[in-house]
């Protein structure tokens, strides 16, 4: 175990300057998003009250009141949020290929290592899966914060105040990364540990069999979409599901296809790549 808690812990060390330059865009950004948007939303208002002579109450009447949709429907929002998500995804691949094609081929030492392989396996799928609940944990963090500050600098008689769970649930991607209940968040981040252990495999497959390795990888890729989808698919049919039926079926599915992933993906580690 405690190896295990090492590799997982020199996994986040080695993606820690990259994961703290995540953290600081999203933070920048966002507050600067709130400030900079809010100042134009205002300039805006003033001088539509000022050409169409317009009182405060009769300006929301005509256009409406000011909310933080304003500011998490923005680019300097939802971009930082987009941008982390690109970049842990392009890490799980990263993560095993640069052991392989980096200076000092590094996975040879890694296998090498007096413990099992599937420690190593399951340590990379950890350290991806902490970084990912760090970075909600972190914008979870200053949500509240950016909406203390958006609701000082705009005037009560123009501001629609939101609490975060009214935020969270208004806009499409904090609705995403921020569930709501349980059941989304096991959808959520279910489906996530489930895709990270079907690609893991893919990368498996690739680095045993190589070019036929990439065949393998795609031909499981979209028979694992395939089997997860089925009763959506089902559905589109004659097949009817109540929704409980449905969400059911899905999550056995994706425990099933996490679980034969993770043993596919560490057996191949295991018995076909070889250093």
């Amino acid at each position: 175990m405690m190896r295990y808690i090492k590799l997982v812990n020199f996994e986040i060390n080695r993606f820690s300057k990259i994961y703290l330059s995540l953290l600081l865009i999203t933070l920048v950004s966002q507050f600067a998003g709130v400030i900079f948007v809010t100042k134009s939303l205002l300039n805006d208002a003033r001088d539509v009250m000022k050409v169409e002579r317009l009182s405060e109450a009769a300006y929301i009447t005509n256009y409406g009141s000011f909310d933080f949709n304003h500011i998490a429907d923005t680019l300097f929002f939802a971009g930082p949020i987009a941008l982390s998500a690109v970049a842990l995804i392009f890490y799980i691949f990263l993560i095993w290929y640069r052991d392989w094609f980096g200076k000092n081929t590094f996975i040879y030492r890694l296998l090498m290592l007096p413990t099992s392989r599937l420690s190593i396996y399951l340590s990379k799928a950890t350290a991806i899966f902490l970084m990912v609940l760090g970075l909600i944990a972190f914008q979870i963090i200053i949500l509240p914060m950016e909406n203390a500050l958006f609701n000082s600098n705009v005037p009560e008689a123009l501001l629609n105040e939101m609490s975060i769970s009214t935020i969270s649930k208004a806009n499409p991607v904090l609705s995403l990364i921020i569930p709501s209940t349980f059941t989304q968040f096991l959808l959520s981040y279910g489906i996530g540990l489930m895709i990270m252990s079907i690609l893991f495999t893919a990368i498996m497959f690739e680095r045993s069999f190589r070019i036929k390795g990439i065949i393998l990888g795609l031909v499981y890729c979209g028979l694992a979409a395939v089997l997860f989808l089925a009763p959506v698919l089902m559905e589109i049919g004659n097949f009817y599901f109540y929704p409980n039926e449905l969400f059911g079926l899905m999550l056995a599915l994706g425990i099933i296809l996490t679980g034969l992933s993770v043993w596919l993906g560490a057996w191949l580690l295991k018995n076909r790549v070889t250093v």
